[in-house]
């Protein structure tokens, strides 16, 4: 990490806020929401079908850009140090993401099958303890409001900090309020950039956990429960890297278009920067591949009906092409694209790879609800799942717009290295 140059001084530089993307933004949510009240009218099943989905979507991509910012801060690493709040930014989007969950909790024996099953399918009765709907409202809302609790936690604490170095930059409007309330009880520049690294250093792992076991309790109630007499110990595992591997590469896209709006942001977000970013997009392209391979293979080497269904629902006719389509974004696209140095160090390039990668990953979410539970009749994909994932890219895209236009966009403190590292490569030296 010595060859990681970070500035001694770093701007305070903010968002530039633009009418323009503003309008864009608004138009985008005011579309969904129309699209979507239409499709409730005339098909309120595939909207709560697509609402599950897309709010998984998004979800997994606040939390899965957290992760990153996080995991990167447990292993003390430098060369993110111009990007690191930009993943944090998407922690914006988790109050928003709370509120959506509440009314998915409504929807009972609309979305669940096993609901209406329980009273009469023997083998249902025998998770009766862990399927029912008390128990699944009690854990999934305990369980995001610790997440989404540590998370904010988290960035809290890396921002609080900055608040003492950016004093002149934050005055007047929502920058000022903001400051007010993150500097209550400052100590000095000192004490605080110290209180908050060791902070994080506890906040992150026990963050760490909790996404690990949250995110798998998300993936059993609102996936593998839609059939709910097969199951998969890499349910969780596929669910919660998918995850984590989106947040990478959303990180790529804003990190891409920012550094298209400040010299700044362009100067400091490097080709260092833009490759680590890269390798980590084609990694996790590679480890997803991975994960659906390992489910697939121990599915079809056992050759149990009850384990074959799901995966038989979705390579069959309608769902076959889409499956295929899945594998093509995420996996054939993003490992041809990226596996070239250069094509990593190239902000358009790596964009567009990773907005192909997302794309794909929209399209899995939706094949993990929809073909358990959809109607035959009905068309696999349509305008109802665009309507509805429009409306939740506006609130997502405003909510990301505005942390970046209220805090710095680079984090303005980096903390020192540990003594006891620096010793220990002095020694190795020697």
């Amino acid at each position: 990490m010595d060859h990681v140059h970070v500035p001694s001084e770093i701007p305070a530089k903010f968002f530039r806020e633009s009418s323009k993307h503003l309008r864009l933004i608004v138009a985008i949510f005011l579309v969904g929401v129309c699209g979507s009240a239409w499709s409730l009218v005339m098909d309120a099943d595939r909207v709560r079908q697509a609402y599950v989905s897309n709010w998984m979507f998004f979800t997994n991509i606040a939390v899965g850009a957290i992760l990153f910012a996080v995991v990167t801060w447990i292993t003390k690493a430098k060369w993110n140090w111009s990007v690191r709040r930009v993943s944090l930014s998407f922690v914006a989007f988790l109050p928003v993401s709370f509120l959506l969950f509440l009314p998915m909790l409504t929807f009972g024996d609309s979305y669940f099958p096993w609901i209406l099953e329980m009273s009469h399918d023997p083998i249902l009765q025998k998770k009766a303890a862990y399927l029912n709907m008390p128990f699944l409202v009690a854990r999934n809302v305990l369980g995001l409001l610790l997440l989404f609790g540590f998370a904010m936690k988290f960035a809290y604490l890396a921002l609080r900090p900055d608040m003492g170095l950016c004093e002149d930059a934050m005055q007047g409007g929502t920058r000022k309020m903001w400051r007010s309330r993150l500097i209550e009880g400052w100590r000095g520049q000192d004490q605080e950039e110290m209180d908050s690294y060791q902070r994080m250093l506890v906040v992150g792992p026990i963050f760490v956990i909790l996404y690990f076991l949250v995110m798998s309790i998300l993936s059993y109630d609102w996936v593998m429960s839609l059939e709910p007499h097969w199951f998969s110990t890499m349910m969780g595992p596929w669910f919660f890297m998918g995850a984590f591997w989106s947040g990478i590469a959303a990180t790529a896209c804003a990190v891409a278009f920012l550094k298209r709006q400040e010299d700044y942001f362009d100067q400091a977000m490097g080709a260092q920067q833009l490759h680590d970013i890269g390798k980590l997009t084609f990694g996790f392209a590679v480890f997803w591949a991975y994960l659906v391979f390992a489910q697939y293979l121990v599915i079809w080497y056992g050759k149990l009906p009850w384990e074959q269904a799901w995966i038989i629902h979705r390579s069959e006719e309608p769902w076959g092409k889409l499956s295929v389509a899945v594998v093509l974004m995420c996996f054939v696209f993003p490992f041809a694209g990226l596996i070239g140095r250069k094509a990593k160090m190239k902000a358009g390039f790596l964009s567009l790879v990773a907005l192909v990668a997302l794309g794909g990953l929209w399209l899995e979410k939706h094949l993990m609800v929809a073909p358990s539970i959809r109607d035959p009749e009905t068309a696999i994909l349509g305008e109802t799942e665009f309507f509805v994932g429009l409306m939740f890219l506006g609130l997502f895209l405003f909510s990301l717009r505005y942390f970046l236009s209220i805090f710095p966009v680079i984090q303005l403190w980096q903390p020192q290295p540990d003594p006891e590292a620096v010793e220990m490569e002095t020694l190795v030296g020697s």
